[in-house]
């Protein structure tokens, strides 16, 4: 059995090495550069057998949805990614390389390398990340929508939730609809190129759909104090409707903006954004179709 320090030591092996001037792992603090602009910090934790089932995912996987959720905020404000602090908590028997695999296949493909972080025991594997993002203009926060904007999505929803859906049932076969879904739901895309398109395009508001389309889209309209009128809801193919109003974990981006031209200028060259609706100025008015809309989603309970 190798102890905590050996393992530490492991774990160093696997990640990149600090640039002239920085320190990473091995210290009491990592210490980056900073670049000009605002700096912008998301944490998120996951936890085995709440976040992912384990028997039908894998640990690297596990990791991956750990960064891809942090990488997620720092989109859903149309930042850049900085560095990643990754704190596990787990038991001993708990496969580190597996699991920080997919925790480097994620921070190199994202460039945002793991600088430090810890380790301890506890009876559940839990992964916590905290990030630290930049971003050169001005962030879109949650707050800022404005009636009369127009309100868009990245892409489809439910892809996720369907994806466990399958797993649970044995898969789902070799469809590219079923294959797209379960990638959805243990291999997360964080979508930075479209948080920083829909930033460049003016945003006035976004968010990243991770708890539920309806409990999301909520959120914005709580913060900024609107109400919504929607006319469609894009469905991923394996999806259900259920599963795209609530299913969570889609990390697509849903934002306002009040210039549809400026928007399809600024996705050129990326998947075209979808168009949902209006905001309004009646926060009482959030409906689909015409039909009142819940805020359905996933909350811990407390």
């Amino acid at each position: 059995m190798t102890g905590e320090f050996g393992a530490i030591a492991g774990i160093a092996a696997r990640l990149p090495s600090a640039p002239p001037g920085e320190t990473w792992i091995g210290d009491d603090a990592a210490v980056v550069r900073l670049a000009a602009g605002w700096l912008l910090l998301a944490a998120d934790t996951v936890v085995a057998g709440v976040h992912a089932d384990l028997s039908l995912t894998s640990v690297e996987d596990l990791g991956w949805k750990a960064m891809a959720a942090n990488l997620s905020d720092l989109a859903a404000m149309g930042g850049e990614p900085g560095h990643a602090l990754v704190t596990v908590a787990g038991p001993p028997s708990s496969d580190l390389d597996r699991l920080y695999a997919g925790i480097g296949d994620a921070a190199r493909r994202y460039s945002c390398p793991v600088v430090g972080g810890d380790l301890v025991n506890a009876p559940t594997l839990v992964v916590t990340v905290a990030v630290t993002g930049t971003v050169q203009g001005q962030p879109v926060l949650r707050r800022g929508a404005r009636p009369g904007d127009r309100l868009w999505a990245t892409g489809p929803m439910g892809a996720a939730a369907a994806g466990l859906r399958l797993l649970r049932g044995g898969g789902g076969g070799g469809s590219a609809a079923a294959v797209a879904a379960r990638q959805a739901h243990s291999r997360p895309l964080p979508l930075l190129a479209e948080g920083r398109a829909a930033r460049l395009a003016g945003a006035t508001s976004m968010i990243d759909v991770s708890d539920g389309f309806g409990a999301d889209i909520a959120h914005l309209a709580d913060e900024s104090g609107v109400g919504f009128e929607l006319i469609s809801l894009p469905v991923a193919p394996a999806a259900t409707l259920e599963e795209a109003l609530g299913g969570g974990e889609d990390y697509q981006l849903v934002f306002s903006a009040p210039d549809d031209a400026t928007v399809s200028n600024a996705f050129r060259g990326l998947p075209a954004p979808i168009a949902l609706g209006r905001v309004v100025a009646d926060r009482s008015v959030r409906t689909l179709h015409g039909t009142k809309l819940d805020a359905r989603g996933w909350q811990h309970e407390w």
